[in-house]
């Protein structure tokens, strides 16, 4: 079967179920608490604004119609703001919930067919290309600019999660969820004076934080099969979601990025940006594949159909000693049932001493470890449809829910799958935040400087993940997730299963136009 034809028929399998209901597509749509081990915590975000004085309601008798990704995450803070929201405005909320697949397409047709049913979309960073360039939203400049809207900061935005809010020098996202990876390892084990000297004997060299895949490896090949959370049962070095479906196209970006992108080789990644030949199946990228493949090994055989829940639950539990994966898990850590809270040490994802540069097509050395920082994931934000019937209302919601005390909040929690990238969601000197903020939400001092040092050094990394948000970016992703899928569970090798992958690129790219896509990528990453 043709690699493209494998694709078709694999999704079509997979948005099956997402088409009939809700579950697997708050799962993969949203990310959040959608977890079996730990239960919802109680951090309240504080009202910010009054209510409307009767006859002074600015919106009184519009309606707000919003459409979100998932169940009770990213859709949690919306149902939050509705009483606020209607009572400061005199508007009404409507709050509409999608499976992703469902999502995407729903409003790309509300759009296309200028229907106006829904003014927001709680949209993925990665659609802004195809959002924008079919002139389907609005840029939001002069409502950020108008006194009339609640205050929200984007200076307050960290650069590299900033980057995604605007497109072409405009902006057209609110600040929300800012997504990005890194690596999750239990902090008591790594400690422990006898896990090191057994780690010394058959490694070589100490045991310490993994800096390297390499090391990585090791640590997860060591702790396999020990009993890591005191119950009588093996347990694993690492755990995933490796289901199609469960986001694992995000993780193998994170994962595979110094592979490929390094000093003399920033921004290709995806594609030739002359040509616009797909790069997928590089020496970089199939050297990536194979150490993931090979990680599985030390992995519960169950992983290859888990999805973000299933896993995340594997190490709340206690029962894996590293993954890496987004902030949620971190923040779910320090949540009631968690067996992992004031053991769960977080750093930026692991690097390489060497990388494939698309350019001098070689392999380079580099002279330290090759990290790679990345914004990778959703980046949950809203965007307003051009077809809104209440566009200034539509901002208010969104303005509203950027404010900075309600922000903090949001991302010290662990269900509503927003996660920090602000300045003010940081401690000193990488940010203003106050560890005491922390503290009174639920949080182990030691978790919380790991984890919000692990995120100021990845965002702050002057080498960043190139972020995919051109025309096609929904489709391109799908094709990626399918393939990585027959390469985990041992379908295909990885470098067949990579140039499927570029297969079907090459076939996307000519469906929506070559010439078009070109012009998108390249005014993408400021070629």
């Amino acid at each position: 079967m043709r690699a493209s034809a494998r694709y078709l028929v694999a999704l079509a399998v997979t948005l099956a179920p997402l088409i009939a209901g809700p579950a697997l597509g708050q799962r993969l749509g949203a990310k959040g608490s959608d977890t079996d081990v730990v239960q919802r915590g109680e951090g309240v975000p504080p009202r910010v604004v009054p209510p409307c004085a009767p006859g002074k309601c600015p919106f009184a008798g519009q309606t707000v119609s919003v459409v979100v990704s998932g169940g009770n995450t990213i859709a949690g803070p919306i149902h939050e703001l509705k009483v606020e929201y209607e009572q400061a405005t005199g508007a009404r909320l409507n709050i509409v919930e999608l499976p992703i697949d469902e999502h995407f397409a729903g409003f790309i047709s509300d759009a296309t067919n200028r229907g106006g049913k829904f003014d927001i979309s709680m949209a993925g960073a990665w659609w802004l290309g195809e959002l924008v360039e079919a002139d389907f939203i609005l840029p939001l400049d002069r409502f950020y600019k108008d006194p009339r809207f609640p205050h929200w900061d984007m200076n307050d935005v960290l650069p590299a999660p900033r980057s995604l809010l605007t497109y072409a020098g405009k902006l057209y996202m609110v600040a929300n969820d800012h997504d990005g990876q890194v690596m999750y390892y239990r902090r008591d084990l790594f400690s422990d004076p006898g896990q090191q000297a057994a780690f010394r004997r058959k490694y070589g060299y100490p045991l310490a934080v993994p800096q390297t895949w390499a090391q990585f490896r090791d640590a997860a090949e060591f702790f396999d099969g020990q009993d890591l959370n005191a119950d009588g049962t093996p347990d694993h070095g690492i755990t995933l979601a490796l289901g199609v479906g469960s986001q694992g196209m995000f993780h193998f970006m994170s994962m595979s990025a110094p592979f490929v992108v390094g000093p003399g080789n920033q921004k290709l990644y995806w594609f030739d940006p002359k040509s616009m030949a797909p790069l997928v199946d590089s020496p970089g990228h199939v050297r990536a594949l194979e150490v993931l493949v090979d990680l599985t090994r030390f992995g519960p055989r169950e992983m290859q159909t888990w999805d973000l829940g299933r896993n995340w639950d594997y190490f709340l539990a206690g029962r894996a000693a590293l993954t890496f994966s987004w902030a949620d898990l971190g923040a779910l850590a320090q949540q009631p049932g968690s067996r992992v809270k004031g053991k769960i040490g977080v750093a930026p994802m692991p690097g390489t001493t060497e990388y494939y540069s698309q350019s001098r097509r070689e392999w380079v050395k580099t002279r330290g470890i090759n990290k790679v920082g990345n914004t990778i994931g959703g980046s949950w934000a809203g965007v307003i449809s051009r077809s809104s019937k209440a566009p200034e209302a539509a901002y208010y919601l969104l303005a509203l829910m950027a404010h900075k005390e309600k922000a903090l909040v949001y991302a010290a929690r662990g269900w509503d799958g927003i996660d920090p990238g602000r300045y003010s969601q940081f401690l000193p000197p990488a940010g203003t935040a106050r560890i005491e903020q922390y503290l009174g939400l639920g949080w182990d001092a030691a978790d919380i400087r790991d984890y919000l040092g692990a995120y100021a050094e990845s965002f702050g990394n002057s080498l960043q993940f190139p972020y995919l948000r051109i025309p096609g970016a929904f489709s391109y992703c799908q094709a990626l997730d399918v393939h990585l899928a027959e390469a985990t569970s041992g379908q295909l090798s990885p470098a067949a299963a990579l140039k499927a992958t570029a297969i079907d690129f090459e076939e996307i790219t000519l469906r929506m136009g070559r010439t078009k896509q070109r012009k998108s990528y390249q005014a993408s990453l400021q070629f």
